[in-house]
Order: structure tokens, then sequence, then C-alpha cells
């Protein structure tokens, strides 16, 4: 009977490493919908906390009373500020590109319409239509974000492109909201003035340089692709405290339907994503 008892024992092992198996197959294919259901929503999960932080740190430091705070954490504050404000742009640039939530479109774009009023009051339609503008002619004389063949040098860019995005309507809403702050919760100006009006200033500047001015200015050698434009690779700390990874300019030009958190994977893996032509 021995042979019997081991007959058994051969079989019942079997049948529990096949239930295991089997187990693990349907836990694995759950686990996969899971990461792959989550997956979808990780652009809005970006997209919220980086608005959540905004306004988070604004409320904070709005209310701080600078008389008593050393020269070092303030300056450390209006630096957070000048990322967490260029982040709102950053977001509603994907937004411009549906990629915050292809999942629901008018989601996507809602989120748009939020981040670009609080960077600065701007029309998202209008803003969109000028992104797609400058995808379909980078660096050219169609582009809306490019210098006019004189103002080449950083400065003189930079002003000819702020001037060519400046609204009275924009700056007269703008002053409004920032009275109505100051007046009704009782801000100190000079807290607006460093927390507010300095952080935009400043995100304003990083935008351009490492979005714009850097990726597209023309090299001695001329432009080296149909996109007109370079990439900048820093190590990922620097990348992403930089511009949001946006130095992996090529690459954006190349998978626009690419989010900015996954450019660095792009650049790392080669990954062989097909470009995609602007028509």
């Amino acid at each position: 009977m021995l042979w019997l008892r081991y007959f058994l024992l051969k079989l019942g092992c079997s049948y529990s490493i096949l239930m295991i198996l089997f187990l693990f197959g349907i836990f694995a294919k759950r686990i996969k919908q899971f990461i792959q259901s989550i997956k979808a929503y990780i652009g809005l999960i970006f997209a919220c906390s980086i608005v959540a932080v905004w306004a988070f740190s604004l409320g904070i430091l709005l209310n701080l009373n600078l008389s008593e705070t050393n020269i070092i954490l303030i300056i450390t504050g209006i630096l957070c500020r000048a990322f967490f404000q260029t982040g709102l742009f950053i977001t509603a640039h994907d937004a411009m590109h549906g990629i915050v939530f292809p999942k629901n479109i008018k989601i996507n774009n809602f989120i748009g319409y939020i981040t670009v009023g609080l960077y600065a009051f701007f029309s998202y339609k209008k803003l969109r239509e000028r992104h797609w503008q400058h995808h379909k002619n980078p660096a050219s004389e169609l582009d809306p974000d490019y210098h006019n063949g004189k103002h080449k040098n950083f400065f003189s860019w930079y002003f000819y492109f702020m001037f060519r995005y400046w609204s009275w309507l924009r700056f007269a809403g703008m002053t409004i909201v920032y009275h109505s702050v100051r007046i009704i919760f009782d801000i100190p100006e000079i807290n607006l003035l460093v927390f507010w009006a300095a952080p935009l200033l400043l995100s304003s500047i990083q935008l351009f340089y490492f979005g714009t001015y850097l990726p597209h200015r023309e090299p001695s050698e001329g432009y080296q692709n149909s996109h007109r434009t370079k990439s900048i690779y820093r190590p990922f700390f620097w990348s992403f405290i930089t511009c949001y990874h946006f130095g992996y300019h090529e690459e954006h030009h190349k998978y626009p339907y690419v989010a900015w958190w996954e450019l660095p994977r792009i650049v790392k893996n080669s990954i062989n994503i097909k470009p995609v032509q602007i028509l």
C-alpha cells in the first residue's frame, strides 16, 4: 500500500501546485489590470497634486511674518513658489496635448483652463491654438514663440516673447485679483509681491529659458532635424528641477503625446515609439 500512499501524495502535491499557479494567474491578471487602470489616472493625479501644492504653499506663505523670518527661508520659499508656478503651466501644456486625462477630454481641458487661469489668467483656447502652431512651424516666422530674426539674444528674445503674449485685459484682471486678495484677506502687500508676483516673473523666465531659448535657438551649424530643436540632457533630478524634464525638447516634439513625467523614460530606454507627424 506504500505505492498507493505515495501516488496520492504526489497527486495531492500536483493538485496544490496547479491551484497555486491558477490562483497566481488570476491575481497577476487582476494586478496588471489594476496597474493599467491606475496608469490612466497618473496624469490627473500629478495635475491635482501640483495645483494642491501650489495653493497650499501660497496660502501658507502669504500669511508669513517676513520681519521674523530668516532670509534663507524667504528665498527658498520664492524659489519653491516659482517651481510650483511653472508646474501649473507644464500641466496646462500637457492638457493642450490631451494627455493630462486622455480618458475624458472634457476633464482634461477643464484642468487646462484651471491651470492657465491660476498661472496668469491666460485663455486656454487661444494658448492651445498658439502652441499647436508652434509645433507645426517650430523656430520659423510662423512660430508665435520664435524671435523675428532681430531679437536673437536671450534678453531681447524674452521681452519680444512676453510682448507677443501680453494682454492689457489679463493684466487688469490680475490687478483686480491682487488688490482684492490684499484687502479682503488683509494680506501684507510685501507678501503678495514676494510670494506671488516674484515667483510668476521667475517662472516666466524659467519656462522661456529652458523651454524655448535653449532648445530652439539656432546652432552655429544650423538646425539638425525637422523639429528645429535640440535636447539638453541632464541627470534626472536637475532635469526635473530646471523645467519638469522639458530640456528633453526634441523628444517632446517627436512624441507630443508623451506626458512630461514620461520623457525621462523615453530618453533612458530609447523606447521605439513612432514619431507623430504634425499636419
